[in-house]
């Protein structure tokens, strides 16, 4: 296993240049760069416009600006954001903290509720109780987060649930709170995006864990364990459960790589300084050295998310070893 491990964390040097590479020239493509429109502004003299362009390097051939951007990489540092007027290891640091608090939290929850409601539908197959969570499914997978953020911003804003936060990650005065006081305040603005991005995750992850369950139902080991005499809820979570289960962690990893820029329209909507607004500001603007720093990020935690998934379906499946 240490050996596996090793190989795989090797092999995501070469995808991370291949990856930085091919955003570097996506990002070039687009006509136009980051000083585009400060040229529209007629305060700002052509001089002025050719001394930034030099100052950033931008008067540089592209391959040259790739390879020192990629030498400065290797030495920890993603560059100079041209947006903030700021080092984009520092700005991605203190807004990663801040998108990974609510994609666990969100993720977390999705995964505390999709589970037991998908063994409830897969049990109570073709019962009432089945027809609606299914129907649940269906609209949580359909209904888009934005549409989904609304509806709940709206709810809140007409019923008594009005003093909730629907905005921003903590209120004013937050940094003259007590410790136990910024938790729950930090509890309360969560409230509202993790509903949003978790309805959908629940939905989904039900759905998948229903149909896994019932293929393991069918299986004879399970129809061998309740000829043995086990009770039902052994049965289900002790042996079906535990197998129905596997797949979901090829899932789980996928989540993990997804946890930087899952949430980006939820920030934007709901105001939460994360990094995936900061990455949409980052593209529209052509801030090219911070929105390559977030795709490096990204990357890098999808890559290692799915070697975490490998791991745990090693750990949980005896039948699979890797050599």
């Amino acid at each position: 296993m240490g050996a596996y491990i090793l190989r795989r964390l090797i092999g995501i040097i070469p995808i991370i240049l291949g990856i930085s590479l091919l955003a570097f020239a996506v990002m070039n493509l687009a006509p136009g760069d980051f000083l585009t429109a400060l040229r529209m502004n007629p305060d700002n003299s052509p001089e002025t416009i050719e001394q930034m362009r030099a100052s950033f390097g931008l008067d540089r051939p592209l391959y040259e600006q790739y390879f020192r951007w990629l030498s400065q990489l290797l030495r920890g540092n993603f560059g100079y954001s041209f947006t903030y007027r700021a080092p984009v290891s520092y700005l991605i640091t203190t807004r990663m903290y801040n998108t990974l608090l609510l994609s666990l939290t969100s993720m977390i929850v999705s995964w505390l509720f999709a589970i037991p409601i998908g063994v409830i539908s897969a049990v109570k197959k073709y019962s009432f109780i089945d027809g609606f969570l299914t129907i649940f499914a269906f609209v949580g997978i359909s209904a888009p987060s934005f549409f989904v953020a609304l509806l709940l911003l709206y709810f809140i804003a007409t019923t008594r649930f009005g003093n909730l936060p629907v905005g921003g990650m903590t209120s004013i005065g937050f940094s003259w709170m007590t410790f136990p006081e910024k938790v729950v305040d930090l509890a309360r603005h969560l409230v509202v995006p993790t509903i949003v991005l978790g309805f959908g995750g629940v939905a989904g992850l039900m759905r998948q864990m229903r149909g896994n369950l019932l293929e393991v139902l069918r299986q004879d080991y399970v129809t061998t364990a309740r000829s043995k005499g086990l009770s039902e809820s052994k049965v289900i979570w002790k042996h079906a459960v535990r197998n129905a289960i596997n797949p979901l962690i090829t899932i789980f990893g996928f989540q993990l790589g997804g946890l930087l820029s899952g949430a980006a329209l939820t920030e934007t909507i709901i105001a939460w300084p994360g990094m995936g607004q900061m990455m949409l500001e980052a593209v529209q603007r052509k801030d090219i050295y911070l929105a390559m720093g977030n795709l490096v990020m990204g990357a890098v935690l999808l890559i290692v998310g799915n070697l975490v998934a490998d791991v745990l379906l090693a750990m949980s499946d005896p039948r699979i070893r890797y050599q």
